[in-house]
């Protein structure tokens, strides 16, 4: 055989692998555990947040995640809380954990990964402020210790499933006081994890409702590749929570739109209230000029960061209401859609049923209607690549 044709055919090979490898997604070559996600959606209200839209266990059944896989999404993130899975004297819910593992046994039939998110938990909500809670968990050592006991539970429960196929992110949208009190126990939740899975992939966010400029301030084990870091983005929240009771922009009613400044100044001027810190921050970003460069604006110092430390990055929530206006909020999706796609990165919309869903909301009798077509094909408008 002649060596020189060997060794070029081994070069080529070589460069083959290696074009293979730069032209996949980002999510293809980040960690080493091959826990693969590009495009998802959240399975909200269901073992998370249960309003008592539906019936509470078949809100979320087989043919869903079938539905989900087949319209092109390679992921779902599963939000659970603590209510939902352990009674108020610690044991377990079997009812609750059986859907959990047969949910993610229907993402196995269907070749969809899972990201199990643990939403709340009962010393921490995200949006505690605005609903009249108080969270405790930043100054309670018990609470501290429970929150980290649950990952211990949920570890040994889930820790038969694939490393390639199932992940876990420790909270969702942390609201500490300081940067260190959640970096503090990140590192107490990844360690319990890593103690019986070394090489499970484990989703982490930045303090302060998850956003994007935050990562910077993340303190992780500087080792562990098995980490995907993750941002939330809802911005512009007067156009994307318009009219939304749980915020504090609830009482807004004029016009919006997109792209472009969201209000006029005659809307800024009549209602903003400069004393108001709740409401004036956004009234200001309303008032600048949207579109796929102000998005990009938002969180690329977290693109950056994800970056500086070789890590994949990954938007777990976005989502606007069907309140605004239909054309303007496609086009807002679509452009959003665009700046992450083009950025490498990897993405969950909020959310698969729900008022921000993928079917057409029923507002008046609470519920979920027909899918809604074409926002689904503006979401997986890039599948094909």
């Amino acid at each position: 055989m002649n060596h020189k044709i060997v060794l070029k055919s081994i070069s080529l090979i070589a460069i083959i692998l290696f074009m293979s490898c730069q032209q996949k997604p980002i999510s293809t070559c980040k960690n080493p555990a091959g826990f693969e996600i590009k495009r998802g959606t959240n399975l909200s209200h269901w073992l998370s947040q249960d309003f008592g839209w539906e019936e509470k266990y078949t809100y979320v059944n087989e043919k869903d995640i079938q539905f989900i896989s087949e319209a092109g999404f390679d992921h779902v993130r599963i939000p659970v809380d603590e209510i939902e899975l352990w009674d108020e004297d610690g044991n377990k819910v079997e009812e609750a954990f059986e859907y959990l593992h047969a949910c993610l046994e229907w993402c196995k039939k269907y070749d969809l990964n899972a990201i199990v998110d643990l939403h709340t938990i009962r010393s921490h909500h995200f949006n505690a402020s605005n609903e009249g809670g108080h969270n405790t968990l930043w100054t309670d050592v018990e609470a501290q210790d429970q929150f980290v006991d649950l990952w211990k539970q949920l570890s040994a429960e889930l820790k038969d499933y694939p490393v390639s196929k199932v992940a876990y992110e420790l909270m969702n949208e942390a609201v500490a006081p300081e940067h260190d009190d959640w970096n503090k126990l990140i590192n107490r939740g990844i360690a319990e994890i890593r103690k019986n899975e070394p090489n499970r992939v484990i989703v982490v966010g930045a303090n302060m409702w998850q956003i994007a400029p935050n990562l910077q301030y993340l303190k992780l084990p500087k080792e562990d590749k098995n980490i995907i870091l993750s941002f939330h983005t809802y911005s512009p929240m007067l156009f994307t929570h318009y009219t939304a009771n749980w915020t504090p922009l609830e009482n807004y009613v004029g016009d919006v739109n997109y792209p472009g400044p969201i209000i006029s100044e005659e809307e800024y001027n009549a209602n903003v209230d400069s004393t108001d810190e709740g409401t004036f921050q956004f009234y200001q970003e309303a008032r600048e000029n949207w579109g796929p460069d102000r998005i990009l604006e938002g969180f690329k110092m977290g693109i950056d960061f994800a970056d500086s430390l070789n890590l994949q990055l990954f938007c777990g929530e976005f989502g606007c209401m069907p309140t605004v206006p239909r054309k303007a909020r496609l086009q807002y999706y679509s452009d959003l859609i665009t700046v992450l796609e083009q950025n490498e990165v990897a993405w969950c919309n909020w959310e698969y049923k729900g008022d921000f869903g993928i079917y057409f909301w029923d507002s008046e009798n609470i519920k979920s209607g027909e899918a809604d077509t074409e926002f689904i094909d503006i979401l997986l408008q890039f599948k094909q690549e």
